[in-house]
């Protein structure tokens, strides 16, 4: 739990410094999206699919997972749904009260940590909207654990996260473009905060650590979901030029007592 605190400061940290997920949306595109026109993202650039989302989604329960930053939340609002944006630092969710008090919305704002949601109740939801983000905590299962349980029966799951690729190599050397290949997966940085430049990073990004492929999405079908979507992105750094490294997946969660 630690770094679970050490992370929201340093995400405050991030707020400040106008971090890319904490510059909030326009009116203008509220106002587009209160129109009809809107998109939103779980990776750094490609939108989500419409036919990811349903027909509508006026009315329906939609939690944004570990999502501030006054981006996802909002749009979904000018679209009529309920939003419960949910987001370990207080900053991020403050972007998203800015944009619901600019633009007359209405959007519930809830500090606490993705693993533990007990402040909603069992099929809470009717989608879950999680961009990449569950890379800040140490286990990734918990997250899905706790998505299947707040959602209704065929809810959906829709996230973002990165393909632990990108951790093989030395994190303070890829920061400056360098491909240097050093670590085991899964990585974790706390387990490098002897390296300097890994230290740096850390004190200025946050604690990461590098799920599996099979903890990001067989832990989502062990938890209840199957998989009905996904698509890559880039993830943002000089590995762009060589691979997508960011993931984005659609789950279902099934009724598995029929």
């Amino acid at each position: 739990m630690k770094y679970i605190e050490e992370n929201s400061k340093i995400w405050d940290k991030r707020v400040e410094k106008n971090d890319k997920w904490s510059v909030p949306v326009s009116s203008e595109v509220i106002s587009q999206a209160r129109e009809g026109t809107w998109s939103i993202v779980l990776t750094p650039v490609k939108p989500v699919p419409k036919d990811w989302f349903p027909d509508s989604l006026d009315g329906k329960k939609i939690l944004c997972l570990a999502s501030g930053g006054g981006q996802q939340g909002p749009v979904l609002a000018a679209l009529g749904a309920d939003v419960t944006v949910f987001d370990n630092s207080k900053k991020q969710l403050e972007k998203d009260e800015f944009v619901a008090d600019r633009d007359n919305l209405t959007i519930k704002t809830v500090q606490g940590n993705m693993q533990d949601l007990s402040v909603f109740e069992d099929e809470s939801f009717d989608c879950i909207i999680h961009p990449w983000s569950n890379g800040y905590v140490d286990d990734v299962r918990p997250v899905w654990k706790e998505c299947a349980r707040v959602l209704k029966k065929n809810g959906l799951l829709l996230a973002g996260f990165g393909n632990p690729i990108e951790y093989i190599f030395d994190v303070g050397k890829l920061e400056k473009g360098i491909l240097s290949v050093e670590n085991t997966i899964p990585y974790a940085d706390i387990e490098h905060m002897d390296n300097p430049e890994t230290r740096a990073v850390v004190e200025e990004d946050g604690y990461i650590w590098s799920h599996t492929l099979e903890d990001q999405i067989q832990g989502q079908i062990e938890a209840g979901f199957a998989i009905i979507g996904f698509y890559e992105d880039v993830g943002g750094s000089v590995l762009n030029k060589y691979i997508n490294s960011s993931i984005a997946t659609k789950a279902i969660k099934m009724n598995l007592n029929t």
